[in-house]
């Protein structure tokens, strides 16, 4: 299984003469500050105003209770907004470049390979929860009603694809893209972005050897984001995978206790205790494979979700 780079370097070649590693450093910075201050003002205003509503104070140790209520998720969500805000004005102002230059060389998401992806993450998505059932066989009816659940299906897809495209355009789109351009590499290009973006997954209330389960479960799947990003040089597979990926944990099956609202069902969560290092090493290979699989689904020429790809007509714009 051979992938042609082609696509791959057009969009590397697209940025213009001042995405230069000072302005990179600049830009990562802004689109970081933008999402650390809608992230305050969800955990501080929305916390205050949440409580409030509630009839109760709020105090520091509130926050957690908010962010683990239904509209506490929704928020959080929600403030995945920062990331395009800061974006945007990244773009705009440091780079003078418009924001879809970030989505591919044409400017636009592939929608074929977005719906590749997420057929191909939902089918592998399946297979893991299988696996996983088989090892903790522990699986109950989540607290939502299906009334409620349908209701509020469409609006929590909605902010996952905000949540979701965020990170793809951020980490395989701004920091991937601006890299490329400047170092041939992918020990920089690819590993940079990937260990900035596993990292940002570490749980503070998950033992040692559970974070690493997962970490390295992550680190497998921004390789698999990052693989698709370089065979088709466009967003559109990753963004539509990661959606995927997020969809079945928040509105299927909930694996953390602080996101399972709307889940129609809960397994046992990871950040709690009863967990061998045994369980921890599966966990791990269950990801590594899923991930693997899923490459296989999306890169190979046999697949029927094979993606394609995304080689615009006339010269690339620089």
């Amino acid at each position: 299984m051979t992938i042609d780079d082609t696509a791959f370097e057009r969009y590397r070649n697209t940025p213009n003469a001042r995405t230069t590693l000072p302005r990179l450093l600049l830009g990562t910075l802004i689109a970081v500050l933008f999402w650390a201050a809608t992230t305050a003002a969800v955990l501080f205003g929305g916390t205050h105003v949440y409580f409030a509503w509630q009839g109760a104070a709020a105090s520091p140790h509130g926050v957690e209770g908010f962010l683990a209520s239904p509209v506490g998720i929704l928020c959080a969500l929600a403030s995945f907004a920062g990331i395009w805000i800061g974006l945007w004005i990244v773009m705009r102002w440091v780079h003078g470049e418009p924001l879809s230059a970030l989505l591919g060389a044409g400017r636009r998401v592939a929608r074929p390979d977005f719906l590749k992806g997420l057929i191909a993450v939902l089918i592998t998505s399946a297979l893991s929860e299988i696996l996983l059932y088989l090892l903790q066989p522990g699986i109950a009816r989540g607290t939502i009603s299906l009334s409620s659940w349908l209701l509020f299906a469409i609006p929590i897809a909605t902010l996952t694809l905000l949540q979701t495209s965020s990170e793809e355009v951020l980490f395989r789109g701004y920091l991937l893209r601006g890299l490329a351009n400047r170092f041939r590499s992918p020990c920089v290009w690819a590993l940079l972005p990937g260990l900035l973006f596993t990292s940002l997954h570490w749980s503070g209330g998950s033992s040692a050897a559970i974070n690493a389960s997962v970490l390295v479960s992550i680190a497998a799947f921004a390789l698999l984001l990052t693989l698709v990003v370089y065979a088709t040089g466009n967003l559109g597979a990753a963004l539509g995978a990661h959606l995927g990926n997020n969809l079945t944990g928040f509105l299927l099956i909930s694996h953390q206790e602080s996101y399972n609202s709307f889940a129609l069902f809960t397994a046992k969560p990871l950040e709690g205790p009863g967990w061998m290092i045994s369980d921890a090493i599966l966990i791990a290979l269950i990801g590594i494979a899923c991930s693997l699989l899923t490459i296989v689904l999306l890169l190979h020429p046999r697949s029927p979700l094979r993606v394609s790809a995304q080689v615009p007509n006339g010269p690339s714009t620089a």
